[in-house]
């Protein structure tokens, strides 16, 4: 049985949620504010979040990045009145999986929140406990990716990544000199098939080569391809002494 934790100020709203989720046999947990949900996450991380965006104690956006950082891999739909695409852009760049304005259709929150909990995969273990796992790096260039522990470097130097742009970057790098289109990133990436601005994924690409490419200006990794999309290129022809892989590293 899959535990979906509500972080949800309003108790009629609690219960309608309630009401949903446990018809469908999920476990709920509630939160009734921010600083409730973030102790319950971090004591039993659920199988999904559902998450409220105007909460007392700490904001919706805030417990988002903050469950991200502890979780990246457990999903987050949102919970929002405001029908906004600039919101809704910035909370899925954020890391959340989805994002559902109020008033809404039970049984599409309902679809939705299955949805991200098939493609998260099972829950992950609890946070405090180590993990044992390989981690998974791309080397190339200068630039080094660990995606087990989301840490990144470019000649040494340490550089911020998103959560996005974690998931970006190892969805092109298991398909090398594959061409994606933007829709099929946003797809698989992001979990749409109608995103409000496609610019997202340009975005991020852009924010990927200043951070990982030799040259951002000139990229020979992280290349478009003009009218089909980008790809991940791992044997850039201009540096023979670099190399791009993924490896497993201890």
């Amino acid at each position: 049985m899959g535990t979906v934790l509500i972080v949800e100020d309003s108790p009629a709203m609690q219960r309608t949620l309630r009401r949903l989720f446990e018809a469908d046999l999920l476990h709920v947990e509630v939160a009734a504010d921010g600083p409730a949900g973030l102790q319950s996450f971090r004591e039993s991380p659920p199988g999904a979040v559902v998450l409220d965006l105007k909460l007392p104690g700490i904001s919706g956006k805030e417990l988002c990045r903050e469950f991200k950082a502890l979780a990246a891999n457990i999903p987050i739909v949102v919970l929002s009145a405001n029908s906004d695409t600039k919101d809704k852009i910035l909370l899925l760049e954020l890391g959340a999986d989805d994002y559902v304005t109020k008033p809404f259709s039970p049984k599409e929150l309902l679809a939705r929140v299955r949805r991200a909990m098939r493609r998260s995969g099972p829950r992950s273990a609890p946070i405090t406990q180590p993990t044992e796992k390989p981690h998974d790096v791309l080397n190339f260039g200068q630039a080094s990716v660990n995606f087990t522990s989301m840490e990144a470097t470019n000649g040494g130097t340490a550089v911020t990544l998103t959560v996005q742009e974690f998931k970006l970057l190892k969805f092109l790098a298991s398909s090398p000199g594959h061409v994606f289109s933007r829709d099929e990133l946003l797809n698989q990436v992001w979990g749409y098939t109608n995103y409000p601005s496609s610019r997202t994924v340009d975005n991020h690409v852009l924010r990927l080569r200043q951070s990982l490419e030799p040259d951002p200006a000139n990229p020979r990794f992280l290349l478009t391809v003009h009218g089909a999309g980008y790809k991940l290129v791992l044997d850039a022809p201009r540096a023979r002494k670099d190399t791009a892989r993924i490896s497993p590293a201890s």
